[in-house]
């Protein structure tokens, strides 16, 4: 039994859901979006409140239950509000700079990195150390800045690297004499 699609999903004020077929559009002050569903769960919406419920027994249904309502949870908070991930870079000379919807790292390359940013995502740049992405679609966000980070990967030696903000690295010792 999935222990988080138990749970319904509550309507915040200024946003609004509908039901449409196997479609749930969700509109709301940031952003409007439409996800389309599976047979193998039945979504309904009461009193401000969207429930998941599985549809038989079956493994896949289990499955699609936990994983629609946790779809349907981040739609809600992405049209109220936005998802954000923070970057830092660690490394002397390594800096992060933006030009226009292209970010331009430099991380110690023979070349300069250029990272197109995708529609639906900003970057911002409040330090050349510091990158911050955000948007309205918790698994752009989460996958912009794990391509961000894919470029130069902390290392376990010095820490040098792309890492996310509250991101432990676990030091290595290096070489004994």
């Amino acid at each position: 039994m999935s222990r988080i699609g138990k749970l319904p999903v509550s309507l915040p004020d200024g946003v609004t859901a509908s039901l449409s077929g196997q479609q749930l559009e969700i509109k709301g002050p940031k952003d409007a979006k439409v996800f389309t569903f599976t047979d193998d769960v039945t979504i309904a919406i009461e009193d401000s409140k969207i429930t998941v419920t599985p549809r038989g027994k079956s493994k896949r249904a289990r499955q699609q239950w936990g994983m629609t309502r946790t779809v349907v949870a981040n739609m809600v908070h992405g049209a109220k509000e936005t998802f954000k991930k923070e970057l830092e870079i660690r490394g002397v000379g390594y800096r992060a700079q933006l030009q226009g919807n292209v970010l331009k790292l430099n991380l110690g390359l023979s070349h300069d990195v250029d990272f197109q940013i995708p529609e639906g995502v900003t970057v911002t740049v409040p330090k050349p150390t510091e990158m911050v992405v955000e948007g309205t679609d918790k698994q752009l966000v989460g996958q912009v800045a794990a391509n961000i980070r894919d470029w130069r990967r902390p290392e376990p030696y010095k820490g040098k690297g792309i890492r996310y903000k509250d991101e432990y690295i676990f030091q290595k010792e290096g070489k004994k004499k």
